[in-house]
């Protein structure tokens, strides 16, 4: 029961969108989630070195995708190749609140941003990333990376779900994390719809 799907919080616009489609909403609900989301996702930004004002000026209507999500609870889950764990990612883990709201563990992905860091943080240098100049494509992955972490709960969804698949191999991935992933549908009531969704 896993699709493809697009919310209009998640987008080119980053945390200046969130911020803008929140309040759009005017829903009184997720007025302090959002609130406690926008700190650290700026701060996060600021420190990957992005430029604040680009976001401003980026297209509302250009969404990033998300590959996969349990529609009936509005659960997304992301599968993270070796691209994923760089010293950038580690830098924007290390920023999140204590009592962020994820569903993997944050100790194990800090490790593995320490294990692949000498290996990844090179990949894409030759890349151009918006808001984050030459060479920023694995900076803008990181941040993109916490956007969704912690804007996904903050808009009424469940935590997002990450399982690491550094081999690239996501049969192996589900075979060590498949217990986890079942006690996880549990607690999230997988089987049965959210009373309101929120897109």
């Amino acid at each position: 029961m896993l699709e493809g799907q697009a919310f209009d919080w998640l987008c080119e616009q980053g945390h200046v969108g969130l911020e803008r489609v929140a309040k759009a909403r005017r829903d009184p609900a997720l007025v302090a989630p959002v609130k406690a989301a926008l700190e650290p996702l700026a701060a996060i930004y600021a420190r990957l070195k992005g430029d604040v004002s680009v976001l401003h000026a980026s297209r509302e209507n250009l969404l990033l995708g998300v590959e996969l999500v349990h529609a009936p609870t509005g659960t997304v889950i992301e599968v993270d190749d070796a691209p994923h764990f760089t010293s950038f990612r580690l830098t924007a883990l290390e920023l999140y609140p204590a009592d962020a709201s994820v569903a993997f563990d944050l100790v194990e992905h800090k490790e593995l941003c320490r294990v692949w860091c000498s290996r990844t943080d090179d990949l894409g240098r030759g890349l151009a990333a918006k808001g984050f100049g030459f060479g920023g494509h694995q900076r803008e992955r990181a941040y993109h990376d916490a956007l969704r972490d912690l804007a996904t709960p903050a808009m009424g969804h469940p935590p997002v779900i990450r399982i690491a698949a550094v081999d690239g191999d996501g049969a192996a991935a589900y075979a060590r994390h498949r217990e986890a992933l079942l006690a996880l549908s549990v607690s999230l009531g997988w089987g049965r719809a959210r009373p309101s969704p929120r897109r």
